[in-house]
């Protein structure tokens, strides 16, 4: 008769879980054990909470199923709640397995007693804590419905120590995972979109979720070609297919004033599984809302329905047979000489392989990616979903493992990168082709433009102090290597193309420290 541990493990596994990213404890040991009898639930060990999120975010949003986490009591959880924030911001699947102490253990308030229910509820569209090592077999399977649902979500189960070692009364029966459907538009939203968009009406569409990959980009192309409607996708995707060939598509702009600039002028916006878009902060004397005052916001499909339908059927109503405009194969020349963040950025598109998947954490070191690999050849690129720093390189872990087939590029500034550095043992342990390039320009530089932004410019030592990275400087290439990571550094963009050349090149994971001007 199986315990409560073997139970859950089962259901994972039967219910398309193929990957369980741990950072584990002594209320977890039970399911450890019980990897040992499951072979198709690849473990792989994580140094802190937040890269084991990271990396299940990472991992459902390239394999389309979730991954699992392993985490210890509530502490735990909290570990891995920003990346769990910023998976729920991408609609991810990703089932979260808690650990509890044993039921009659928590009446005691041990040290690490704590509400791991309203924890888990401020990341989780499903939370539920299993009593009896019989109804694991039930409740896994809602957790993964639960993850898998339209449009993807986190759910969380937690397990007390003794739910898991018990014995479940009797043989538990399996329960196969609900299939869920993402629920079918209205003809008269694809008909009301379609007025919307008429030539000349000044109009954009904007993209999110399932409609900035595959079938929904190219469907959402060929109707901004025949409309000659502006074709956006919201700021920071879970997942944007680019590059050579692909549908034409820009992303709105992270700076709310680029972003008003974009919009400006447009009279009707119809949303394709993105939300009306807003600021992401306030500042004094402006509005939150994005969106021009004249502009009517219509919705087309929310991420919950399917947008890639709704898209397709919204392209034969407007225009039939059009095909969409793509991206010409251009590449930037290798640059020379100085590195600073554009001429990296130069280098980034002249060398992108194929097939690559990017994930994007740069932040002001970024702003030239874009434009310099648009021409690159096909590749995907991975965003800042919910805001939360420290996403990148866990980010990665995940994408690699999820699609070990595939070159991984990570681009993270140098403050971001030291909220999660812990995942370069894990690309290391793991073999991972990650490569890993740190914009090092010693600066919170982000804040030092929000800090102009919100009327709080201040010039000094102070202040400043609390932006600045130096003094002591971070070193990257010990860091890396520290964790098994071969690592090197680049100040010229020479040194810094021959390093990433090696990087695509060589199979395992290398870091490079770029080291670049901030911005002013």
């Amino acid at each position: 008769m199986p315990n409560g541990a073997q139970i859950l493990i089962d259901g994972l596994v039967g219910g398309g879980v193929r990957a369980c990213f741990a950072n584990p404890g002594t209320s977890e040991m039970h399911f450890v054990a019980a990897l040992e009898e499951a072979p198709a639930l690849r473990p792989v060990l994580c140094l802190f909470e937040g890269v084991a999120t990271g990396a299940a975010d990472g991992y459902g949003r390239m394999a389309g199923r979730p991954a699992c986490t392993l985490l210890h009591l509530g502490p735990g959880l909290a570990g891995g709640l920003p990346n769990l924030h910023n998976a729920r911001r991408a609609a991810t699947p990703v089932v979260n397995v808690v650990g509890d102490h044993a039921l009659r253990h928590k009446r005691l308030d041990a040290p690490l007693e704590s509400d791991i229910g309203a924890l888990a509820r401020t990341v989780s569209a499903w939370t539920r804590r299993t009593y009896h090592a019989g109804e694991l077999a039930g409740d896994v399977a809602q957790a993964v419905a639960a993850a898998t649902g339209p449009p993807g979500a986190v759910a969380t189960l937690v397990v007390p120590a003794d739910v898991s070692w018990s014995k479940a009364d009797g043989q538990p029966t399996a329960m196969p995972a609900a299939t869920a459907r993402r629920g079918l538009v209205s003809v008269d939203a694809v008909t009301g979109a379609a007025e919307a968009l008429r030539p000349g009406a000044g109009a954009a569409l904007l993209l999110g979720g399932a409609a900035a990959r595959g079938a929904g980009l190219v469907a959402a192309g060929r109707v901004a070609a025949a409309t000659g409607a502006k074709l956006l996708c919201e700021t920071f995707p879970a997942r944007l297919e680019r590059g050579a060939g692909r549908p034409v598509v820009e992303r709105l702009a992270y700076l709310a004033a680029g972003a008003r600039h974009q919009l400006a002028g447009v009279r009707h916006l119809v949303l394709a599984g993105a939300a009306s878009p807003v600021a992401f902060f306030a500042y004094p004397g402006q509005g939150g809302a994005l969106v021009p005052e004249e502009c009517t916001v219509h919705t087309l499909a929310t991420g919950a329905e399917d947008v890639t339908a709704a898209l397709e059927g919204l392209a034969e109503v407007v225009g039939a047979g059009v095909s969409p405009v793509r991206e010409a194969a251009v590449r930037p020349a290798l640059p020379s000489g100085e590195l600073t963040a554009e001429s990296a950025a130069a280098v980034i598109g002249a060398l992108l392989p194929g097939q690559a998947i990017v994930v994007d954490e740069a932040n002001t070191s970024g702003i030239w990616l874009p434009g310099a690999t648009a021409g690159a050849p096909p590749h995907d690129w991975l965003t800042l979903t919910g805001g939360s720093m420290g996403q990148g390189l866990p980010l990665a872990v995940g994408a690699a493992v999820a699609c070990p087939d595939r070159p991984v590029l990570a681009l993270v500034g140098d403050g971001a990168a030291m909220y999660t550095p812990q995942a370069l043992w894990t690309q290391a342990r793991e073999g991972l082709d990650v490569t890993t390039v740190v914009f090092d320009n010693r600066s919170y530089a982000i804040l030092n433009l929000e800090l102009g932004a919100v009327g709080a410019a201040a010039d000094g030592a102070r202040a400043r102090r609390l932006l600045d990275l130096s003094g002591p400087a971070l070193d990257f290439v010990s860091l890396a290597r520290g964790m098994g990571v071969p690592a090197e550094r680049a100040t010229t963009a020479e040194e810094f193309a021959a390093s990433l050349k090696r990087g695509f090149a060589e199979p395992g994971p290398l870091l490079i420290a770029c080291a670049v001007p901030a911005l002013a």
